[in-house]
């Protein structure tokens, strides 16, 4: 194993650099194979640094590519400090860093610590006895007298979260996957070792870290039961409807006070790095206010993903009101990181059956928001979600649920490149899902020729986000619904601009607001003040001003 180490960045870089910032999330498996075995790899991403850059964003999310048996595609972890041959080297790895700071871009990654794999050396010895050294560093629990589990709790991937050893003749915790064991916090070894762990990625030089499931963490030293959620209450958010995880109130499984307490001793080690953490929190009743808990003041989480756009409905100017107004009620401190789309949801333009002009207004719409904001690979390109046989099923939780619930491939097939590469241009042999025939159409290579393509869209929002220093770090205020129009104001000490969307395909009209505006934004097609005084929306138009 290789052990280079870069110096801690110098500390005259803006500490807030992740505030408001732009993040492109890249899916390894499915962005650029560079060696022709049908899976993308990190000399892959290398190559594509520049697309990335090109969009002008702010950073690179890295899924997973540590040593895995891929039993979830890189999230069951059985080497936490090295890459998988799948994905490459080490070696690999560093071209990636220094080929992505070379371009301005900030690298984070993907790190999974609530769960390690089955197959990794510290549950295979924690597993081999009950008093070996690692015996503590998972959730093992005896079973009730009548060999049932410990308690109710429930996986996210179905069935009980207890999985019977016959070695230790004990249970083990596993939230995802039986293959994915719980690592126990309650254990100071496990806590040191991870943040080693964390220390290790950060001396190589990357910026930061996206925690995957961030409050799944640490559980109810008591092992108490969930309670039953009524059904008028369930908010099927962390997993879908048909799973009966959605029926419990998950009050003692996840989301304990102690996790504060570690993500406070990871706040101290990045904060020497200048490096910035997004968590992903998995809560269906109080994801926002766990947001704030998480992402308030400057000893926890800089930032918290938040799910509330991810959501199956199209968000409606009412909607996306009631959304910030309970950001700012449970949230205010706090640092919302948005997203439409990621690789565990169908593509947001299918899933709210939007066309172009509806992918183009709620890419400006995010680009106004208070928040960081992620988007994920093929989004600029407006992708819809692949439509994949059963047979062509590589996720395990679609294979499970099917039909009911299709699973996570649709959203995970190959990016597109060039309309007449060999399977887009993604690889030259046979492709770990199939590329979609759609897809091909709508290439990276096809839409920079255009000028009219959606993928320029993308980057006119992004510079407009940019340009604006009160679009990245400043408040938003006076948020209004009226129809299908949400409007606000965005404030810092330097500009006021005033935002509004509407979110529908007829048209409408508001009031412009008093005083002095000039209209910005025209490259994103903002329409100006009528001689009455109004802002006369066409269908998905936005109306963008600065205050004079």
């Amino acid at each position: 194993m290789s052990n280079k180490t870069t110096l801690p960045v110098p500390s005259t870089e803006d500490r807030d650099w992740w505030r408001g910032a732009v993040i492109y999330q890249v899916y390894p498996r499915s962005f650029q194979d560079s060696n022709g075995d049908g899976v993308g790899d990190l000399l892959g991403i290398s190559r594509r640094l520049p697309h990335i850059a090109s969009m002008g964003v702010d950073a690179v999310w890295i899924s997973p590519f540590f040593r895995s048996p891929m039993k979830d595609f890189g999230y069951d972890v059985s080497d936490y400090c090295d890459v998988d041959p799948m994905f490459g080297s080490l070696a690999d790895f560093d071209t990636l860093i220094e080929t992505a700071h070379q371009l301005g871009l900030k690298v984070l990654i993907d790190l999974v610590m609530s769960h390690s794999s089955d197959q990794h050396p510290w549950f295979e010895e924690s597993r081999s006895s009950r008093d070996n050294p690692r015996a503590n560093w998972y959730v093992w629990a005896d079973a009730k007298p009548d060999g049932t589990p410990p308690n109710n709790w429930l996986s996210i991937f179905g069935g009980s979260a207890w999985q019977w050893d016959t070695v230790r003749c004990q249970y083990y915790l596993h939230n995802f996957l039986t293959s994915q064991p719980d690592l126990n916090f309650h254990e100071p070894e496990v806590q040191q070792t991870l943040l080693e762990t964390a220390q290790f990625w950060l001396d190589r030089g990357v910026n930061g870290f996206r925690l995957d499931t961030v409050n799944f963490y640490t559980h109810d030293k008591e092992l108490r039961d969930n309670p039953a959620l009524a059904p008028e209450r369930r908010n099927p958010i962390t997993a879908p409807a048909v799973n009966p995880y959605t029926w419990q109130e998950h009050l003692y499984d996840k989301t304990q006070p102690e996790n504060l307490e570690f993500l406070a001793k990871l706040r101290k080690l990045m904060d020497r790095y200048n490096a910035a953490a997004v968590g992903e929190i998995g809560e269906d009743l109080r994801g926002l206010e766990v947001l704030g808990e998480y992402t308030s003041g400057n000893e926890h989480l800089q930032m918290s993903y938040a799910f509330e756009l991810l959501s199956d409905k199209p968000p409606s100017a009412a909607y996306v009101k009631d959304v910030m107004d309970k950001v700012h009620e449970v949230a205010s401190d706090g640092w919302a990181c948005w997203a439409f789309s990621n690789h565990d949801v169908v593509r947001h333009v299918t899933r709210w059956g939007i066309g172009d002009g509806g992918a183009r207004a709620y890419t400006t719409l995010m680009m106004c928001l208070r928040g960081s904001a992620c988007i994920y690979q093929g989004e600029e390109l407006a992708l819809p979600e692949a439509v994949l046989a059963f047979e062509d099923l590589q996720d395990p939780y679609g294979i499970r649920f099917w039909p009911a619930f299709k699973g996570r491939d649709g959203c995970r097939t190959p990016m597109v490149w060039e309309p007449n590469a060999h399977h887009g241009g993604f690889t030259t042999g046979q492709p770990w899902l199939p590329v979609s025939h759609e897809h091909l159409r709508m290439t990276v290579e096809d839409q920079e020729k255009d000028p009219a393509a959606i993928l320029h869209h993308y980057r006119r929002a992004i510079a407009f986000r940019h340009a604006h220093s009160a679009l990245r770090k400043g408040e938003i205020t006076d948020i209004k619904a009226q129809g299908s129009v949400l409007s606000f104001h965005r404030i810092n000490d330097e500009e006021e601009l005033f935002c509004a969307f509407n979110i529908g395909a007829a048209p409408a009209a508001i009031d412009a607001p008093a005083g002095k505006w000039q209209q910005v934004g025209v490259e994103l097609g903002s329409t100006g003040t009528a001689p009455d005084g109004k802002f006369h929306l066409g269908p998905w138009q936005p109306a963008l001003a600065l205050r004079k």
